[in-house]
């Protein structure tokens, strides 16, 4: 199985970035692929950390070969499901609070024909996108994954800044990357 990340946002961000180093973290680098990079100096840090691709999933892979994820989706992504796709498509997309249905109108229409799946009713970061799916892909049920809705991250003894997507519990705690605390209370 690949887990493939669709670069939808008009700039790589470092918030952006730090996600998709954790994403090829989860998977590994050779079962990352991020696609739509067009910008040279974007397409040349991303091969540091994964497989990358200028063109477009849909270019890439055949409607029939992919599971697309998208909150909007009415099913639940299974183990069933993957059974006989080459890819997981996950959304390259800070996401908003509430969502705004970008998956759907950015990605999801792209991929006519493609399996399309939810992880729940919550809205994943696109690193904790990938973990679950690749749990569900290596056997767990999605109704099994322990799943956190919001954390709350302290800057300084004063201030915190909450962030309401779901997170993967993974030993009993929030999976968020090192790299993105830092850069939290940084900026």
């Amino acid at each position: 199985m690949r887990f493939v990340i669709e670069h939808l946002e008009p700039e790589l961000s470092e918030w952006l970035f730090i996600e998709y180093l954790n994403s090829a973290r989860i998977v590994g680098r050779q079962r990352l692929l991020i696609t739509n990079v067009k910008k040279k100096s974007d397409f040349s840090r991303l091969s540091r950390i994964a497989r990358v691709e200028r063109k477009r999933a849909r270019e890439l892979f055949k409607p029939d070969e992919v599971i697309v994820l998208d909150l909007c989706a009415k099913r639940k992504l299974s183990k069933a499901d993957l059974s006989d796709k080459q890819a997981v498509v996950v959304g390259g997309i800070l996401g908003n609070d509430p969502p705004l249905g970008r998956t759907k109108e950015l990605l999801t229409k792209s991929l006519r024909g493609a399996v399309v799946r939810n992880l729940g009713k919550h809205q994943f970061s696109i690193d904790g996108a990938v973990k679950v799916a690749k749990l569900v892909s290596d056997g767990e049920p999605l109704g099994k994954v322990p799943v956190q809705q919001g954390v709350e991250i302290k800057i300084n003894k004063n201030y915190s800044t909450f962030l309401p997507y779901a997170f993967p519990l993974v030993k009993g705690k929030p999976m968020i990357s090192r790299e993105l605390v830092k850069y939290l209370k940084k900026h």
